[in-house]
C-alpha cells in the first residue's frame, strides 16, 4: 500500500469489501444494540371499593380483599365481582383498553425493543350498596301469595 498525497492510505482496487467494512461495523452494532435491548412492558391493575374490605373476584379467579392490585398480561374485557357481607354483591364487565402504543403493530416494539420500563397502571373503584333486609312477615306475604296464584293456575 501506498502512503497518498493527503496522509491516507489507499486501499487496494481489487478489495472492495474493505470499503465497506465501516458501514458493516456501525451496522452490525446498532443491529447488535436493538437485538440486545429488550423491552419491558408492565401492566397493574388496583381495585378499590367504597366501603374497603370486599372480596374481590376476577374472572372467576380470587384475587384478594380491596384495595387489591393485580398483574395483567392482557387488555380486553374483564368481569370484576365484588363481595361484602352486609352489601348487595356486585359483579361488573370492565373494559380494559391499551394505549396507543400497545396497539398492533406498534405492541410488537413497546413489548421487546423498546428501551425503557413502560408501566400502565389502571385505577378501577367501585361503590357498594348495602344491601336491602326485606322483614320476615313482608317475605312471607310475599310466599303465601305466590302460592295462592300457582294454585289457582295464573
Amino acid at each position: 500500500m501506498a502512503l497518498a498525497d493527503d496522509n491516507h492510505f489507499d486501499l487496494p482496487q481489487h478489495l472492495p469489501f474493505v470499503r465497506l467494512l465501516p458501514r458493516v461495523i456501525v451496522l452490525t452494532f446498532f443491529l447488535g444494540l436493538f437485538l440486545l435491548s429488550t423491552g419491558c412492558m408492565h401492566r397493574r391493575m388496583t381495585i378499590q371499593s367504597d366501603p374497603p374490605g370486599a372480596l374481590v373476584m376476577l374472572d372467576g379467579e380470587e384475587i384478594g380483599y380491596t384495595p387489591v392490585s393485580h398483574d395483567f398480561t392482557y387488555y380486553g374485557t374483564r368481569e370484576i365481582t365484588l363481595i361484602k357481607d352486609g352489601y348487595e354483591t356486585l359483579t361488573s364487565l370492565q373494559k380494559i383498553s391499551p394505549p396507543w402504543y400497545q396497539r398492533v403493530p406498534l405492541d410488537f416494539v413497546s413489548d421487546n425493543f423498546w428501551p425503557m420500563k413502560t408501566t400502565d397502571r389502571r385505577n378501577l373503584s367501585f361503590p357498594l350498596q348495602p344491601q336491602v333486609v326485606v322483614p320476615t312477615n313482608d317475605l312471607l306475604d310475599r310466599a303465601n301469595s305466590l302460592r295462592s296464584e300457582s294454585q289457582l293456575g295464573q
